[in-house]
């Protein structure tokens, strides 16, 4: 048994989360900062309509990062299950049919994205100022965003295998590489979105190699690999990862539906302000998956081992640091809006104060959705994926498509900005009137 998993077994609640949460928070604040400062240096090095082209290449990124959530996450919760019931056999099964399952379907996407690339942009919303950019995006995230995902696939098992900080150490070389490399690309040879995107995969390619070395200690259970296929097993994972899926299949959803609408609305120029939004979202976004990857391992360990109160324990924890989190992140985004915006070059004043509406607006939504998470990262975690799916389906296709319909026609741009909030509020809601007391309760 690994050190984190003996603190599991011995240790306080409070004491375990805070022990999983603060690498995992400092891993995901590094990525989040690796994202933006994609869009910072896009925006000053390639301009406006290089911006917007990422953007419209986004859904794809987080298709390629939803494979490696929905086998990583199902994966890394029956693993820990596995260990916490002392089934170490078992466990090093599932992380072997995870990563060869997850390199199966990439490959497939990467190869049918590769060839259909030009409609594939079209489709999600280029036009003549933005079909360059976005072509140039998708192209490498086609040919190589299979490194991306297995970066992250590997950090779901390394965390769960009782390293968390070695996850963060990763995901921190990820975002210094990547600072360097984009400089490099862009500014140095001229390789504009290209080399923005290229960039990405190499750093990813170097926070694989720091996860690497997990397999090298003499103490974890993910050194001696157990390979038996298993469709059963497969389909447990898949099943179990699900959720994380369709949470960030939502996220594609979320942002082409956030495009077309602002697009349809207020032209090239909206779509770069959601560009600026959205990128800070990313950045805000991720470090609620803090929370997540604190959770997921200790109430699947726990749920394996039985212990109901300490479930209990880690959800209340979980809630309190959603509603801390995301009362800070809407301070940042209500004084800080415009010089947030300042730090991507743009230099159209009309686009500047699109933004800082939006950012001001769109930044209500983190009250409720860190509560969101909390619920969804516990019904995934205990095995019970229909309550888990109903969240992110409420959240992500029931409530914001229709809002990001109706409200435009009412309040113009900044229906868009509030229609994201508004789901995430009405989901919140429905959680503390029918759900909260039961699973405190039980």
């Amino acid at each position: 048994m690994s050190g984190t998993h003996e603190t599991l077994r011995t240790k306080p609640v409070k004491q375990v989360f805070f022990q999983y949460f603060f690498p995992a928070l400092f891993g995901m604040m590094l990525m989040s900062i690796n994202i933006l400062i994609d869009g910072i240096f896009v925006g000053r090095g390639v301009g406006e309509e290089g911006l917007a082209g990422v953007n419209l290449a986004m859904p794809v990124f987080s298709l390629i990062f939803s494979i490696s959530l929905w086998i990583g996450i199902g994966g890394g919760t029956i693993y820990s299950m596995h260990i916490g019931r002392g089934e170490p056999d078992k466990a090093r099964s599932v992380f072997s049919l995870s990563t060869a399952a997850s390199l199966v379907i990439l490959a497939v996407i990467g190869t049918a994205g590769y060839f259909f690339v030009e409609p594939i942009a079209y489709w999600l919303g280029a036009n003549a100022d933005t079909f360059a950019p976005t072509v140039d995006y998708l192209t490498v995230l086609f040919l190589l965003g299979w490194l991306i995902a297995l970066q992250q696939l590997l950090s779901i098992f390394v965390r769960n295998d009782g390293s968390p900080t070695l996850s963060m150490v990763a995901l921190g070389v990820t975002a210094i590489v990547n600072i360097g490399l984009n400089y490099y690309m862009i500014f140095i040879l001229e390789k504009g979105v290209f080399g923005a995107a290229l960039a990405t995969v190499l750093a990813s390619v170097a926070g694989l190699v720091v996860l690497l070395l997990h397999f090298f200690k003499e103490n974890t259970h993910l050194r001696k690999p157990v390979f038996l296929w298993s469709w059963k097993l497969l389909g447990a994972i898949m099943t179990i990862g699900f959720p994380s899926f369709l949470a960030e299949a939502g996220t594609l959803v979320f942002v082409a539906g956030y495009n077309i609408a602002i697009g349809a609305l207020l032209g090239t120029e909206g779509v770069a302000a959601f560009s600026v939004v959205n990128y800070l979202h990313g950045f805000m976004f991720l470090s609620f998956f803090g929370i997540e990857s604190a959770l997921q391992p200790m109430i699947s360990y726990y749920h394996g081992a039985g212990s109901r109160a300490a479930i209990k324990d880690s959800v209340r924890i979980g809630e309190r640091t959603a509603a801390g989190l995301g009362i800070v992140l809407l301070i940042i985004g209500v004084l800080a809006a415009r010089p947030l915006v300042s730090l991507f070059g743009v230099e159209s004043e009309d686009v500047t104060d699109l933004a800082v509406n939006g950012i001001r607006l769109f930044f209500t939504g983190y009250l409720f959705l860190g509560f969101n998470f909390v619920y969804m990262t516990y019904f995934q975690s205990v095995g019970q994926i229909r309550p888990s799916t109903t969240i992110i389906v409420l959240r992500s296709f029931v409530f914001i498509l229709p809002l990001l319909w109706l409200l435009p026609n009412w309040f113009g741009a900044a229906g868009v900005w509030l229609s994201l909030p508004l789901a995430e509020m009405l989901v919140a809601v429905l959680l503390a009137v029918i759900t909260r007391k039961q699973v405190l309760k039980a």
